[in-house]
């Protein structure tokens, strides 16, 4: 049984280690099956190093802490999908779709990749609660409290319209996971709420 898991919540909320999480439990479950992460921030830390105009463009949104457009996000994860889907693999999302439109772009490519049952995992954290973790995870892109601060606004802006959006949606099974616990009690949470069998 095919897994396809977006995980969703504000900078800082731990999609990254419950991302880690469940790759290795799929693992451990389905050793045959291997999973396709996309974690968003990473694709586009890489590709900004590329030359062009697109990249210098994308560059300067990354350094100010703003959100990528949506069409640089869904060309992103289309170009992996039709590079790398063979149709036998879990498929976990991290850090993407960030706007409703995104979602609904991805909406369309699920059917077509018959990927069944697609599960959104939203990491509930505060806001104060997302600001500590940042400060103490010591990445590159956490240091300057102005970009943090841009990053935690296009949230509310962009996400919790794409979050509410999975809500109402009966395509989805909607996790609410209560991310300010011990990452072992989020993950227990996760499991509890995946029909994993």
């Amino acid at each position: 049984m095919l897994q396809t898991v977006i995980f969703i919540g504000r900078s800082g909320s731990g999609k990254g280690v419950q991302s880690a999480h469940l790759q290795e439990y799929l693992k451990g479950k389905y050793p045959e099956t291997p999973t396709l992460y996309i974690e968003m921030g990473d694709y586009f830390r890489k590709y900004i190093k590329s030359d062009g105009l697109t990249w210098e463009r994308a560059r300067e949104v990354n350094q100010v802490g703003g959100r990528q457009p949506s069409f640089l996000a869904v060309w992103v994860w289309s170009e992996i999908f039709i590079e790398k889907l063979t149709g036998n693999e879990h498929l976990v999302f991290d850090g993407t779709p960030r706007s409703v439109e995104e979602a609904r772009l991805l909406d369309t490519a699920f059917p077509f990749y018959r990927r069944e049952n697609p599960t959104v995992v939203f990491l509930n954290v505060s806001r104060t609660w997302a600001e500590a973790r940042l400060a103490g995870r010591g990445r590159a892109d956490d240091v300057n409290p102005e970009v943090v601060k841009r990053r935690l606004e296009f949230y509310e802006q962009d996400v919790v319209p794409a979050i509410e959006y999975y809500r109402a949606s009966s395509n989805y099974r909607f996790l609410d996971i209560i991310g300010e616990q011990t990452p072992a009690k989020v993950f227990e949470d996760i499991v509890a709420g995946l029909d994993i069998k």
